[in-house]
């Protein structure tokens, strides 16, 4: 078989991608190690995805957006970040960018159930379920994939979306930049008795950081990091206790809590990949940037990625170029690093700053806050730029 695309892994990424290049003329084809089952339900995994108005347009051009059910749609007004036990917080509002709202909450859930929906009706894009790349031969003018199940593809254009621990980067020579926190995150949704007002929460604690993603009604997702064995000890806990520890970690701020979903349990490592290209290859998705989520860009990053491969590929075809040669792929690369790189570093020492509990940086992190709060060109841009559209 030789399609004209093969991209590896149907995550959110990898689907987004294959339906933005479908209609084109181009046949595409998707691997995936889950059966197919698992795309068509996929179980609930805890994660509740931030989307900027950028990422919810592309999701509404892709035809996804249409396909989430509106119980599954939380409106993101404002978001607030503490530091320790202190009451203040630096408040990052959507008025500011002259928007009624940063954006939207969805589960990842309903997202990846969205993007199989619309795949399946595109008829030059075909699944290929329970097998993976075992090698990878450069050809004169394709690579030649050897799958699991001993089919052989012979694409113009490979493109890995198989998460940031990628096996397809790694077969094809291309190394990253990994970053291991050294932390768990505990994800779950918890009803509570005080309202959120759509607003999100991010808080350093002291030893902890704990974040609130407001979804509707007076429910949340939870998010917590904390060591493993800390993790490891809250998950042994039974709902009623659990619900109790969490109440005490958040102050009773949001007064009772009540645990409404199963607990999810995800290791923080970051990833930044080599290159974003290679021979015939690109990389989308976690794949290429895996983000810490305290700014909540990893998956905005993702649809990001797919939006700028897409367009480079598209415009080549329609000019009758090769898919698969460097200029298109290196325009690519060139777009990808300058929109994820400086926001990547900026996360990593954000995070350094706000889990460092030396007194000295203690002090640093109170002090950072109240200054941040009185700029308020810094607090609309950071507005702005979660409220662009493209």
């Amino acid at each position: 078989m030789s399609p004209d695309i093969v991209i590896v892994g149907a995550g959110p990424a990898g689907l987004c991608l294959a339906r933005a290049l479908s209609g084109h003329g181009l046949s595409i084809v998707v691997l995936e190690r889950q059966a197919e089952q698992a795309l068509a339900e996929p179980a609930f995994d805890g994660r509740e995805i931030a989307l900027t108005h950028g990422s919810q347009a592309l999701l509404e051009r892709l035809g996804l957006w249409a396909r989430l059910p509106a119980d599954d749609i939380a409106v993101l007004r404002d978001a607030q970040v503490f530091n320790g036990p202190s009451l203040f917080a630096l408040k990052i509002r959507a008025e500011q960018a002259g928007a009624e709202r940063l954006g939207h909450l969805v589960a990842n859930q309903a997202i990846r159930r969205a993007a199989y929906q619309a795949v399946r009706e595109c008829a030059d894009v075909q699944l290929l379920c329970e097998t993976g790349v075992r090698a990878i031969h450069p050809q004169a003018n394709a690579l030649q994939l050897v799958l699991q199940d001993g089919q052989v593809l012979q694409p113009l254009l490979l493109v890995a979306a198989d998460s940031r621990f990628s096996e397809t980067r790694r077969q094809l020579g291309i190394g990253a930049q990994l970053k291991d926190f050294g932390k768990s995150m505990l994800v779950c949704r918890m009803q509570h008795e005080q309202d959120h007002q759509q607003v999100a929460w991010e808080w350093f604690g002291y030893g902890q950081t704990l974040a609130l993603l407001p979804l509707n009604g007076r429910q949340s997702s939870v998010v917590l990091t904390l060591p493993p064995r800390e993790i490891e000890r809250l998950q042994q806990l039974d709902d009623a206790r659990f619900a109790r520890a969490m109440e005490q970690r958040f102050e009773r701020r949001l007064g009772a809590m009540q645990l409404v979903s199963s607990r999810h349990v995800y290791p923080l490592v970051g990833a930044y990949a080599q290159r974003m290209v290679g021979a015939r290859c690109a990389l989308i998705g976690d794949a290429a940037v895996g983000m810490h989520p305290v700014t909540a860009h990893g998956f905005n990053f993702g649809l990001g990625s797919v939006q700028r491969l897409s367009e480079q590929l598209l415009t080549a075809w329609r000019e009758r170029q090769n898919i698969g040669a460097a200029e298109p792929l290196a325009r690519y690369e060139r777009q990808q690093r300058l929109a994820t790189w400086p926001l990547y570093q900026a996360t990593n020492l954000l995070v350094e700053l706000y889990t460092n509990d030396r007194l000295p940086m203690r002090l640093l992190r109170g002090a950072g806050l109240r200054v941040a709060q009185g700029l308020l060109p810094l607090k609309r841009g950071i507005a702005q730029h979660l409220t662009a559209r493209g």
